[in-house]
């Protein structure tokens, strides 16, 4: 199943843009784009950045004697599970949601069934499980490619393109001004030095992979995709052999569009003014920090001037 299973799996550190660029790329006429973050981590994922990054975030590991409906029920997927199984505390209850778990994980199993397990086979399960149980999902009959977002997943680039072979990476990167700024205001926010080591660690695994993978590893600045998404993301969308569609130059979920990104992360306005305003917001101590810790990334991304 693996071989033929196209994916573009989106990458951005915290508040960099992820669900932003996510939400343009919904709607598009031949992609089929996750209705959430699709935290396709395990409970199984133990390395060396497993203290750095929320298992959720992470390519998955699944037990070898597992079968499939364990394989299944261990994807963390937190917020889908949440809003299918308790919708009342779900930030996403506003929206209409036609979609059964339960009948997701029968598809999955069925596909896996068929294909046998492996990681790869899985996630092409997982993915195409997804869009067979979501009973209100808006299709046009020309979707090829699967559309997924984890945060910091980038990290982990080389485990997806081995595991699936016409898997593609997009990652997306905004100044770490903007993006430090935005994550304070969630309810307990990362320390500046923690959240900055986070920044630079997703960059570096971008760049490195990106110059291993040229073909199948893409990155992005979130301030181009605000300025022209269609420009900036139609690329990406050449690149694989899709076309520049109308439907990027607005944000939307399940092709009805947006008047602010939030609740699917904290931007809420993906505008240039905006982000500059949120970059302003630090004071000169935190701006001087932030730029002493990202240095040697500020000039690769066109950022050495930004504040």
């Amino acid at each position: 199943m693996n071989q033929e299973f196209r994916l573009l799996m989106l990458s951005a550190m915290y508040e960099n843009g992820g669900n932003t660029t996510h939400r343009f790329l919904d709607g598009h006429p031949q992609l089929f784009v996750y209705p959430f973050e699709s935290q396709l981590g395990t409970p199984l994922v133990r390395d060396h950045l497993s203290s750095t990054f929320p298992l959720k975030y992470r390519w998955p590991v699944f037990a070898l004697d597992a079968n499939p409906a364990e394989d299944y029920r261990s994807f963390i997927d937190e917020e889908s599970r949440v809003r299918a199984r308790t919708t009342d505390v779900s930030k996403f209850r506003h929206r209409p949601f036609e979609f059964s778990d339960d009948e997701r994980g029968r598809c999955c199993e069925r596909y896996v069934g068929e294909s046998g397990r492996s990681r790869g086979n899985n996630v092409a399960a997982f993915f195409r499980a997804t869009f067979d149980a979501w009973k209100d999902y808006r299709r046009t009959g020309r979707e090829e490619v699967y559309v997924g977002y984890s945060p910091i997943v980038v990290v982990d680039t080389e485990k997806i393109l081995t595991d699936l072979p016409t898997a593609h990476v997009l990652h997306v990167v905004r100044n770490p001004w903007s993006a430090y700024a935005d994550t304070k205001k969630r309810p307990v926010p990362q320390s500046l030095a923690s959240y900055m080591l986070g920044w630079t660690v997703n960059q570096y695994h971008a760049l490195l992979y990106r110059d291993r993978f040229a073909d199948r590893v893409h990155v992005v600045r979130a301030e181009d995709v605000m300025a022209d998404p269609r420009r900036t993301l139609g690329a990406v969308c050449t690149r694989l052999g899709l076309e520049p569609a109308e439907s990027l130059l607005t944000p939307s979920w399940n092709g009805v569009a947006l008047e602010e990104i939030y609740p699917w992360g904290t931007i809420r306005k993906p505008t240039l003014e905006s982000n500059r305003v949120t970059a302003e917001s630090l004071s000169e101590r935190e701006r001087a920090v932030v730029r002493a810790r990202a240095w040697q990334y500020l000039e690769v991304f066109d950022y050495k001037g930004f504040l």
